[in-house]
């Protein structure tokens, strides 16, 4: 079940940008065929799902207007997130990463933000969500830019708690080599990582041992050391023994 949350930023999205097009669009000749890109073009219509997942993933210079396909292609595609039927997701850069939309008009902006913070607490507060958390964050703060406001809302409890396990598994070992797990984060990947390193060393080292995730802990808490005292730490002497 959805929050109040989403709900509303989902409602906002679609009386935001109610009605958008790209009237001029003439699409890629050679990857969209004429009737794909005429729904660009044509405000107020459904867009078939095949043809919402191939353009909120393609790439910008494949359009004439890619900021106006994205404003187009919103309402649907942000229900599509939520719901989970949103195919291909996790596989590539999402639309709005590669759209300068903190640039659109404030109303614009804010419903965006909104949406994708209130996705994102959902997503941390359900027990079964409809995409793996860790693709969520990754697209998230690729939108977002950041991971801030991502990291404040991963509140504390079992489910979340639960998450917060899953993603580490994913992430430490790349975190822990001061590399990116990420794949589509385009923008200031180096400033995002320094971020959720900083994060995970703080607050995950405590919620992973109370969830008995004590290895799992200790390596978080290796993040707040260099990268040179981090390998030289006493842990890796006796990992093999503790896992």
């Amino acid at each position: 079940m959805r929050s109040p949350a989403l709900t509303a930023a989902l409602a906002d999205i679609d009386t935001v940008f109610n009605g958008f097009a790209s009237p001029t669009e003439t699409g890629c000749g050679l990857c969209h065929l004429p009737e794909e890109t005429a729904h660009l073009r044509s405000p107020y219509t459904r867009v078939p799902p095949d043809v919402l997942n191939m353009y909120l993933f393609e790439v910008p210079d494949h359009f004439d207007d890619h900021a106006a396909a994205m404003r187009r292609l919103l309402p649907q595609g942000a229900r599509a997130m939520a719901d989970g039927t949103l195919d291909g997701f996790g596989w590539g850069f999402h639309g709005l990463s590669r759209a300068e939309w903190r640039s659109w008009p404030a109303e614009q902006a804010d419903a965006v933000e909104a949406l994708v913070t209130a996705w994102w607490a959902d997503v941390v507060r359900s027990p079964h969500p409809p995409y793996p958390v860790e693709d969520v964050f990754e697209t998230c703060a690729a939108i977002l830019r950041d991971v801030g406001p991502l990291l404040d809302r991963w509140e504390r409890g079992p489910v979340a708690d639960a998450h917060l396990v899953a993603a580490l598994r994913s992430w430490l070992a790349e975190l822990l080599e001061d590399q990116s797990p990420f794949t589509w984060i385009p923008h200031a990947e180096d400033e995002l990582l320094a971020v959720l390193r900083s994060w995970t060393a703080a607050d995950a080292p405590a919620r992973l041992r109370a969830l008995g995730e004590s290895d799992l802990a200790n390596r978080a808490g290796l993040l707040a050391l260099s990268y040179d005292d981090r390998w030289a730490h006493p842990y890796w002497r006796t990992a093999s023994v503790t896992n």
